[in-house]
């Protein structure tokens, strides 16, 4: 089990350590998770640390930052010690991995879905210009996964041996699809493919364990379901695989002696160090690991259970209410977010002001409905009280109320 014993989630446990839970129910967590208590005392030692220790800090946790919260994240990730390295943010990520690859040859496709989050897109899409073929497979307009996802035989069709690169999603942001991600691995590793999972909407709420995925990269950020807050983006990457590695976005943080100051080509860290580029955004990784050492407290599997517990009691309340759920029916098939649908006359952004107004967060997405998101300081009693609230805004059409406020949504 990666982190926590096994033992039913109670909420109650968990609410006084994130301060924005005593006013409001955080039903967003699937955007932005709600700040634990512990980074306040977290960024004021390292503010204290700059402030007395100065130019010293470097060798006394700063450098080593990436490497040291990496390792971190990998007790989460199943991933041996020293295979995870950090970075600010999954764009640049994808970007420096891409750098690695040669699009000449005849092995130049890189396929995934039209549910990937679209700075992953754009990454590989701006490949083109130097011979990458991008299949981007599209979901069915019809049937059991119409507007939800592409289903695993479909893209395991895709996966050929021209194929160079799966960057796919592990959860899609619209519908929570829960890709089946060992079966792509295993298609990948059959015709020679490389896999980049993005676990951003996964790490947290779903397992994962790279190792008995066989997953060769693994990237995500800190944002969501880790309660970590922005700028601190994570770097699997299988050890036999790094060493092979040399990415051409690069820079002196990856050099194997980055103090020597050579000049000339790069010279590659033997480390995921070989992975950086300039400095490390060192606050933002310090904050970002009180958010990793709760979720590894209450334990992911524990959390998982907790989710699929109350999303599916949600599920089946608001279909009974008369929402449509554009999401997976099998909570094995779906994250930890559940999408409402709502009416064509009906304004999303409006909806969502509406209810941030009675004291609920959550968001909507274009083309997919509200997304809501219990976590494991979310307790049924709150999900039900966001349940009468939708039906109450259909009703009574209040949202028309929000429009002029939609804009900001």
């Amino acid at each position: 089990m990666m982190g926590g014993m096994s033992k039913p989630i109670n909420p109650a446990d968990w609410k006084p350590r994130f301060p924005i839970l005593a006013d409001s129910t955080y039903l967003v967590t699937h955007s932005l998770g709600a700040m634990p208590e512990g980074v306040f005392g977290t960024l004021e030692a390292y503010a204290k640390q700059w402030a007395t220790r100065g130019v010293r800090s470097w060798s006394e946790g700063w450098w080593s930052a990436p490497m040291d919260v990496g390792n971190v994240v990998a007790k989460l990730l199943n991933a041996p010690e020293g295979s995870v390295v950090m970075h600010q943010n999954v764009s640049m990520i994808q970007s420096i991995i891409a750098s690695c690859f040669d699009f000449q040859g005849k092995r130049n496709k890189v396929v995934y879905t039209d549910q990937n989050f679209p700075t992953v897109m754009y990454v590989w899409e701006g490949l083109r210009d130097r011979g990458a073929r991008i299949v981007n497979v599209p979901t069915p307009s019809s049937g059991p996964y119409a507007g939800i996802g592409v289903p695993t035989e479909q893209l395991l069709e895709a996966i050929d041996e021209e194929t160079l690169v799966v960057p796919i999603s592990h959860v899609c942001f619209k519908s929570s699809y829960l890709q089946d991600a060992k079966a792509i691995c295993k298609r990948a590793r059959e015709v020679g493919a490389i896999v980049i999972l993005d676990t951003y909407q996964a790490l947290g709420t779903v397992p994962v364990d790279v190792q008995e995925l066989d997953v060769d990269i693994v990237v995500g950020g800190s944002v969501k379901w880790l309660c970590g807050g922005p700028g601190a983006g994570y770097l699997y990457v299988k050890p036999e695989l790094a060493a092979r590695l040399e990415p051409k976005i690069t820079g002196w943080a990856a050099h194997a002696e980055p103090f020597a100051f050579e000049q000339g080509q790069q010279r590659y860290s033997t480390n995921m160090m070989r992975f950086l580029n300039g400095s490390p955004a060192v606050p933002s990784l310090l904050a970002a690991t009180v958010g990793y050492e709760i979720v590894l407290e209450a334990g992911v599997e524990n959390i998982r259970a907790h989710s699929v517990s109350l999303t599916e009691g949600l599920r089946e309340n608001l279909l009974e209410r008369g929402f449509r759920i554009p999401c997976p029916e099998d909570p094995a098939q779906r994250g930890g977010t559940l999408t409402v649908g709502l009416n064509e006359d009906e304004n999303g952004p409006a909806f969502v002001a509406a209810l941030e107004d009675r004291g609920i967060l959550v968001d909507h997405r274009p083309g997919a409905g509200v997304r809501v998101s219990p976590h494991f300081y979310t307790d049924a009693a709150e999900l039900a009280v966001f349940a009468d609230h939708m039906s109450n805004l259909r009703e009574t059409r209040a949202w028309t109320d929000y429009l002029s406020k939609a804009a900001a949504y």
